[in-house]
């Protein structure tokens, strides 16, 4: 089934049974064979020159190092509104890029966590300010929300089906509609200083909502990881897959951050 977060969809194609990059194709691996690299541990990507799980772990790792460590600064560093823009705007241009290309380029990918971490600490800073401790009440629930979520999809307990992703696309369209509605009711002055969005209970809907569906978004990012490795796509799409569970966590942590803010307004 061809992924709903376009990150990964750029890279596998389980109707054909192998990797698909751009018009070229990698030839078919015998099952036998992908189960193996996939179950050893001593897997070396640099033997078989497909991606392992290691890499995926590798390299979402070294992101989120990048990114904590620019957000850090940037929280420490007290920086304003300017710097929350050029981090928003640069984020959200490189992530279309690293999304629609073809080719992964690390560097990019690398740039945009940099980004990424500058409009978050810039943020993060802004909501403690208001609301002092929120921040680590945000982080620790990001923190449970993954772990949780990763025990569920490890366990079985819940599976990638066609109706599932279905029904999280469904989702996914009705949030943008109420997100929408909700930011045209605040510009109206409709339940004016209520909830994030303006109007209270839409406003507490819309983070509840946003809270889940990024949680179960988490699971068809889990899954397609698993549909790379099986597929033997090479091993440099370990950053595109390290990339797309970054931009699925980022929601997750600004989501519960809201959620939180909107919960201590009360």
């Amino acid at each position: 089934m061809q992924s709903s977060n376009p990150v990964f969809s750029r890279v596998v194609n389980p109707r054909r049974g192998y990797a698909a990059m751009g018009s070229a194709d990698v030839a078919v691996i015998p099952t036998q064979t992908v189960e193996e690299i996939y179950n050893a541990p001593a897997a070396s990507s640099l033997r078989t020159g497909r991606m392992t799980i290691d890499d995926v772990v590798t390299r979402t790792g070294m992101l989120f190092a990048i990114l904590v460590a620019t957000g850090g600064a940037a929280w420490y560093l007290n920086l304003g509104t300017p710097v929350l823009f050029v981090g928003m705007l640069g984020a959200f241009a490189l992530g279309m890029v690293n999304t629609f290309s073809k080719t992964i380029r690390p560097p990019l990918v690398i740039a945009y966590a940099a980004l990424e971490g500058l409009a978050l600490g810039v943020l993060s800073h802004v909501y403690e300010t208001v609301y002092p401790g929120i921040v680590s009440q945000a982080l620790l629930g990001t923190v449970a929300a993954f772990t949780g979520v990763l025990i569920l999809y490890k366990s079985g307990r819940v599976r990638v089906t066609p109706k599932f992703t279905r029904v999280m696309m469904g989702a996914i369209v009705g949030y943008m509609i109420l997100g929408v509605g909700s930011m045209i009711a605040s510009f109206a002055g409709v339940g004016q200083g209520y909830g994030f969005y303006g109007v209270h209970g839409l406003g507490l809907l819309l983070a509840v909502g946003g809270v889940a569906l990024a949680s179960f978004f988490l699971i068809l990012d889990f899954d397609q990881v698993d549909k790379m490795i099986k597929a033997g796509v090479p091993h440099e799409e370990s950053w595109r897959a390290g990339f797309g569970l970054m931009v699925t966590v980022v929601w997750l942590y600004l989501e519960i951050l809201r959620l939180i803010s909107i919960l201590r307004r009360d």
